[in-house]
Parts: C-alpha cells; sequence; structure tokens
C-alpha cells in the first residue's frame, strides 16, 4: 500500500456530488409535509386571504410569509425533489394538490391570520386519501 498525503488524495479524487434524497411519491410527500407542520403544533403559520377568490393567474403567485407553503419550502428534501419556492401554484403543483385541497390548509377565511402547525397537518393528511380517486374520475 503506497502513503498519500490529503492534497495527493485530493488531486487523484474523483468527487460526486449525490442527492441522499430518494423520489417519493405523491402521499409521501404529502406526509413529509404534515410531520414537518407537526414538529411545531403550536407554530403560528401564516394564511393566504382569498385564495378562493383571486384569479387562476393570480392564486399561481400567491404566497404569505412564514406560512405552512414555507415549511415545506425550507425543507433540504423537497427543495431537491423539485419544489422551487413557496407559491401557492407551486405548492399545488408539487403536491398534486386540488386548489379546494390547498384552500383548506392555507386560507385566511378557515383560520383568520395564522393557522397552527397541529391544524394545517391535519388538513394535509386530509388530503392523501381521496384526491387521486377523484382525479382518476375526470382522467
Amino acid at each position: 500500500m503506497k502513503h498519500q498525503s490529503i492534497e495527493q488524495l485530493q488531486a487523484l479524487a474523483e468527487i460526486q456530488t449525490a442527492t441522499p434524497y430518494l423520489p417519493m411519491t405523491r402521499k409521501e410527500r404529502l406526509e413529509r409535509w404534515a410531520d414537518l407542520l407537526e414538529r411545531q403544533p403550536e407554530r403560528r403559520l401564516g394564511t393566504l386571504s382569498g385564495t378562493e377568490y383571486a384569479p387562476p393567474e393570480a392564486r399561481l403567485t400567491m404566497r404569505a410569509q412564514g406560512s405552512p407553503i414555507t415549511v415545506a419550502f425550507e425543507d433540504p428534501a423537497f427543495r431537491a425533489a423539485g419544489l422551487n419556492d413557496d407559491s401557492y401554484g407551486e405548492a399545488r403543483r408539487f403536491f398534486d394538490l386540488s386548489d379546494r385541497q390547498l384552500h383548506n390548509i392555507v386560507c385566511y377565511c378557515h383560520f383568520g391570520d395564522a393557522v397552527r402547525g397541529g391544524s394545517a397537518a391535519r388538513q394535509v393528511r386530509a388530503a392523501i386519501g381521496w384526491w387521486p380517486r377523484v382525479k382518476a374520475l375526470f382522467s
């Protein structure tokens, strides 16, 4: 065996970046999001006002500082999996949610100025079961 210094090894080494995160199914993404929210069940998270009334184009760009969507965006695994920002539209796309489901998670009309992490987590978990079945009916 040949002895080499750290500097010599660094010159020879082939560095490969590997993502430690495996692709997630829709259900796994939603479960992870709920788990993240449940880590701080009393944390007050910002809500989005009037998601049900905003024109579709405006709704896509809606965001609130410190919202349940922000909690998801702060997660390195979600960013590595393709969550690009903490906007309503990006959350709808990434988590494959209907407008009604996302409305139930983040809208002001349900919670006022803030929703507790535990309450948002319950709404995320409620979204896990039925959307794929409904979506399949119209596909």
